[in-house]
């Protein structure tokens, strides 16, 4: 097998816009970007009538969680397979909380050993604070050198923690080099409401997206904002659902504050409508599903710049699952969705194809983006000499309608069954070996590799910031 690859004549996405030209890659790298690339002792790819983009980068994945008897479907094997197939190259993953007492790095190093054995894509893994002990916060330096430069606090569910313990894990991860992820839901609106509906027998799954509405989102997010004013650390917003927390996000941006902010699919494309649906508790999960005017206002954020990140948060329990654990309570109905596979052809046909994003900040949102944030860049999301050769062919006219049948997912069900998309790889490879062609999967468990994330931000993510350099 040739270690020259040359991509010839196609549309690569190489800076700012679009250029005629090839990609030549050398080994697991890229050696050049340009046009009439000597092609000797090469394998020749023709991308004719396609684009050559970035590999996808996905750093909100949940594709082993485990919560007592319920487990996702996928696991991750599974889960980074299909990510191949849709076009992402790298994921990083979020634990759910470890063994009570456990040390910070628990987790991480569990879900790392799995993954070097399972993942067919590249991965790093999120640290996950549990509490904000002495103990726990000594550690988070040995958690960033170990390569997990970002770790996730929660601020509702059973390990939630309360504001002087974020100010805490803030300002130990600022100065250890990581970034602070946050679920961003005011855990006592949540409490109340749950405890009001389940006492009025509102139990049906539209309850569930009444129980957490968007003014618990944008509290708990101007919560995050007063401390990162407190300690000039970064905070990373996950999954951001409502205009109201956006407007928040805005905000504090606006005044100089270093908010990242990520959203997913479900929040652009799907609506609370689907709570209505005879098995509306496939759309349960975390935050809820928002209205029509939510999704614009998140669409208008990913075209202004105010949201940085496309991600997924995929976890993929099954319908079978949630029928069985939930029955008629939304309370007990396990929440996630899959969505790893779909994310960049969903966000293509829908965005790039309908005139609301440019192609170039679609490969930033999808690619670049979260690369940078996760201290992955320039290994990752970009296509120069130097960076690994994480790169798709695209083709922008294949039309695929999604189901469970063409999705390779582990799970019964996607929330975009049905939806008809235009644009899907032709080809994916990993560090230049193709992984997937023409629908068939090429690579192997175990290819995906580790990378150490030892500081993030990348510098350039605070750079689009009113305010940053």
């Amino acid at each position: 097998m040739t270690d020259r690859i040359l991509i010839r004549h196609g549309r690569v996405a190489a800076g700012a816009g679009l250029k005629d030209g090839d990609v030549l890659i050398e080994g697991s790298v890229i050696a050049a970007v340009g046009d009439g690339l000597d092609d000797t002792g090469a394998r020749v790819i023709d991308a004719t009538d396609c684009l050559v983009l970035p590999g996808g980068v996905d750093v909100h994945t949940h594709l082993n969680l485990k919560l007592g008897p319920r487990q996702v479907s996928d696991g991750f094997q599974a889960g980074t397979t299909a990510a191949a197939f849709g076009g992402t190259t790298t994921v990083v993953d979020h634990p759910e909380a470890g063994p009570a007492g456990c040390s910070l790095l628990h987790q991480p190093r569990f879900y790392r050993r799995q993954m070097e054995k399972q993942a067919v894509v590249d991965f790093g893994v999120h640290g996950v604070f549990q509490d904000a002990t002495a103990s726990t916060l000594a550690q988070v330096p040995e958690l960033v050198a170990a390569g997990h430069g970002s770790g996730k606090v929660y601020l509702t569910y059973d390990a939630r923690l309360d504001p002087d313990q974020t100010q805490r894990v803030l300002a130990a991860m600022k100065a250890a080099g990581g970034l602070t992820a946050f679920h961003a839901e005011d855990h006592e609106t949540i409490e109340r409401l749950r405890a009001q509906y389940a006492a009025q027998g509102r139990l049906a799954p539209v309850y569930h997206a009444r129980s957490r509405p968007a003014t618990a989102e944008a509290e708990s997010i101007a919560a995050i904002a007063e401390l990162v004013a407190r300690t000039g650390a970064t905070a990373y917003i996950v999954h951001l659902s409502s205009a109201a927390g956006l407007n928040v996000a805005r905000q504090a941006r606006r005044s100089g504050l270093p908010i990242l902010v990520e959203t997913c699919p479900q929040y652009l494309l799907l609506d609370e409508s689907r709570y209505e649906d005879p098995d509306g508790l496939k759309y349960i999960m975390a935050p809820p599903l928002r209205s029509p005017a939510d999704a614009e206002a998140l669409w208008e954020g990913l075209a202004d710049g105010s949201i940085d990140v496309v991600a997924t948060d995929h976890c993929a329990f099954s319908l079978a699952d949630k029928r069985r654990f939930g029955g008629d309570d939304f309370r007990q109905v396990p929440g996630g969705c899959p969505g790893v596979e779909a994310r960049l052809p969903l966000l293509f046909s829908e965005g790039v194809l309908r005139g609301r994003l440019e192609l170039e900040r679609f490969v930033e949102l999808v690619a670049a983006n979260p690369a940078r944030i996760m201290g992955l860049f320039p290994r990752k999301g970009v296509l120069q000499p130097g960076a690994d050769a994480d790169v798709l062919v695209w083709d922008p006219a294949r039309v695929r309608t999604l189901s469970r049948e063409t999705l390779h997912e582990a799970c019964d069900f996607s929330p975009f069954d049905g939806w008809r998309v235009t644009g899907w790889p032709r080809m994916t490879l990993l560090r230049g070996e193709v992984i997937v062609e023409n629908d068939e999967f090429l690579g192997r468990p175990g290819g995906g590799r580790f990378l150490s994330r030892p500081a993030a931000p990348h510098p350039d993510a605070l750079s689009s910031l009113p305010g940053g350099s």
